[in-house]
């Protein structure tokens, strides 16, 4: 099958800290295993709720929230990896076409801060907090409809293969990897419109799957389960998914109010904080964190409600709580530094600034984290540094000839060789059809 392009040149990413963790937690073992240096591959989140994920080179891999979303147990999604991570290992993407490399790579790293992160702003009236937010996480794309690669079916058994060696030396079942591919071999049977993306990407014949199937259950790991622990992590951010991206009446019919679990609880906090503001949402967020008090991402989701809610100095407190307990996280970095920055408080500046720069240099594709950047150096006097900041956020977000004309004005005001007009400079040389090479 041909690779094909996604359908716009803007991939629907989403960034949470929680997910992101989460996924990384699954994909450490097998990435050691298969030889992978720590820290090469970035697991990227697509806001799209199909299943589907692929690697489009050896540095990335695209996952879909769908994948987490409709996978009911971690080894599901760990499977998913595995497989993709044979892909990696098996060096299958030097097939790829050149017109889905660097053009539509470069374009898709616009990332934003958001979903357990989606949304500062949305629905306050403070212009230094509106247009961060869920609007930008939510937009429509549809990638899943798509893929990136063609892999020959010799390929496709060797990742499976692949898969299979990295779960046994993992001391991991492959039962959740075959709940998947079982559902694209049933699929094979029905028109490509109704299946699911990754099963058109990743073409799994009957015969194949059977034969996967049966080294998979000849393995003593088979009937393993899953980590209790790594269960309810699954859990919590298969509810935060669900809420953050569905109206809060499918929240509520999934998670009914009979349902005392911390994941319904969690789920239902959620769509309380979209939808009713923060009055009723508070006091559920509160009822979470007394129950799990050194859990950061209930922290960083009051921070979230109060920043939303128009209340940015608040929101500081409970910001600063999550990166007590998660130091050097740049997501919770840049979540602090908004705050501070949208408060307007003078005194906050100087930390605000120290903040978002270490999160930047840990995440260099967050154009907020550049924009509240940007509004701190401004607002300490210095034009030349926000026009850097927000010369590199565009960068960020892909818009190359934009994020030149604030290069030149900055570079005009820095000083010549400096690292901070070095930076400028290198976003002046980046030429434009680099791109479309």
């Amino acid at each position: 099958m041909a690779p094909a392009q996604a359908q716009s040149r803007k991939l629907p990413l989403v960034r949470d800290a929680e997910t992101e963790n989460l996924l990384r937690e699954y994909a450490k073992p097998i990435f050691r295993v298969a030889g992978l240096p720590q820290g090469q591959v970035d697991i990227i989140l697509v806001n799209d709720k199909s299943f589907n994920a692929f690697v489009p080179d050896s540095r990335r891999m695209f996952i879909n929230i769908g994948v987490l979303m409709e996978a009911k147990t971690p080894s599901e999604v760990i499977g998913v990896i595995a497989h993709e991570t044979g892909h990696i290992a098996g060096n299958h993407l030097v097939r790829m076409r050149q017109a889905a490399a660097n053009a539509e790579i470069i374009s898709v790293i616009g990332m934003i801060l958001g979903v357990g992160a989606a949304a500062a702003g949305a629905s306050t009236g403070n212009s230094n907090v509106a247009g961060g937010g869920a609007a930008a996480a939510m937009s429509s794309g549809a990638l899943g409809q798509r893929t990136f690669l063609a892999y020959r079916r010799s390929e496709e058994s060797a990742a499976d293969q692949a898969a299979l060696r990295y779960l046994e030396r993992t001391q991991q079942s492959a039962k959740g990897m075959l709940t998947t591919f079982e559902r694209m071999a049933d699929q094979s049977l029905f028109a490509a419109r109704h299946a699911d993306p990754y099963a058109i990407s990743h073409p799994m014949p009957r015969q194949r799957f059977n034969a996967l199937k049966e080294k998979a259950e000849n393995s003593r790991y088979f009937n393993k389960q899953d980590p209790e622990h790594l269960q309810f992590k699954h859990d919590m951010v298969r509810a935060k998914l669900l809420a953050f991206t569905s109206h809060r009446n499918t929240v509520y019919r999934q998670y009914p109010r009979k349902d005392k679990s911390l994941p319904a609880q969690y789920a239902r906090a959620i769509a309380s904080m979209r939808a009713d503001g923060l009055n009723k949402s508070i006091p559920q967020i509160d009822a979470l964190i007394r129950q799990m008090p050194q859990n950061p991402y209930f922290h960083e989701l009051k921070g979230q409600a109060l920043l939303e809610g128009g209340r940015p100095e608040q929101a500081v407190a409970p910001f600063r709580k999550a990166l007590s307990m998660f130091p050097g996280n740049p997501h919770f970095e840049i979540w602090l530094g908004f705050a501070m920055v949208a408060s307007e408080r003078k005194d906050y500046l100087p930390e605000a600034r120290r903040l978002l720069t270490a999160a930047l240099q840990k995440d260099p594709y967050s154009p907020v984290g550049y924009q509240q950047l940007a509004i701190a150096h401004a607002r300490s006097g210095s034009p030349a540094m926000a026009d850097l900041a927000t010369a590199r956020g565009l960068m960020a977000r892909g818009d190359v000839r934009a994020a030149q004309r604030y290069a030149a004005r900055a570079q005009k005001q820095l000083k010549t060789g400096s690292p901070s007009w070095q930076q400028a400079d290198d976003i002046l040389s980046y030429k434009v059809d680099r791109a479309l090479r």
